[in-house]
């Protein structure tokens, strides 16, 4: 299992718009090889006193945070896969994009521990 992270401010009069966008890259994602996707909107992301989500992208008045993960089987098959969804055409959403993307905070991690079954 291999996980990728991402943190995204987005104009929460866009929620809709990026619910479609993040909709159209899961199914591609998909036959790309990704297992899971999780898209979660802000409902409780507390200021921090040294650091918090707002502030680690910049957020501005008006947008909500986006916390996502994707779940891969490994990190070799995201590896064989990345250069060719960055040509996939089909990743380019008609119109803009509902967000700032040089805002967005990515991250890929191994996990340490799992938990299932809840």
């Amino acid at each position: 299992m291999y996980i990728v992270g991402i943190v995204i401010p987005v104009p929460e009069d866009k929620k809709e718009a990026y619910r479609r966008w993040a909709e159209n890259g899961a199914s591609l994602f998909k036959e790309y090889g990704c297992l899971e996707i999780v898209e979660s909107w802000e409902d409780n992301v507390p200021d921090g006193k040294l650091t918090d989500f707002r502030r680690a992208v910049a957020a501005q008045p008006g947008e909500k945070i986006v916390y996502s993960w994707q779940i891969w089987p490994d990190k070799a098959t995201l590896e064989a896969v990345e250069a060719k969804m960055r040509e996939d055409t089909r990743f380019d959403m008609p119109g803009d994009v509902p967000f700032d993307p040089k805002r967005l905070i990515y991250g890929c991690f191994t996990p340490l521990h799992t938990m299932k079954g809840l």
